[in-house]
């Protein structure tokens, strides 16, 4: 797979994450996925995702910066959104936020099977 095949399926799988298509979800998702060393499955990973939309309604994720080095890809997505309650152990409640996230991601027969990400939690501490 070239770099720009690869980046073109992760631009789909973020664009399905936006429309929170779950349904076709497992055609970017490996069924043994692991998000941060933790075996989630693609129903593991669905639902960690479903629980971020509702904890977050308008949640957008916004790719800000993508390289692709098949099988590998590494992405900083940009959030602005406004989390309803707690969100990440801090007390949003429903204010505007902005902040970033840096993520890796390795791919196995086209699909996303390991997941390394970190939110910046101290940009919505300053927000806060």
């Amino acid at each position: 797979m070239t770099p720009a095949e690869l980046a073109n399926i992760y631009r789909d799988y973020i664009a399905c994450l936006n429309r929170q298509d779950w349904a076709t979800l497992g055609r970017f998702v490996h069924d043994e996925v692991v998000h941060n060393a933790r075996p989630l499955g693609v129903a593991g990973y669905r639902a960690m995702l479903e629980q971020d939309f509702r904890e977050i309604p308008d949640l957008r994720f916004n790719i800000e910066l993508l390289i692709s080095e098949p099988p590998r890809i590494a992405a900083r997505l940009s959030f602005d959104c406004t989390p309803v309650g707690a969100f990440l152990g801090l007390a949003v409640n429903g204010r505007r936020v902005s902040f970033c996230e840096n993520v890796f991601y390795e791919f196995d027969d086209r699909k996303i099977r390991q997941v390394w990400s970190i939110v910046d939690k101290a940009a919505i501490e300053a927000q806060l």
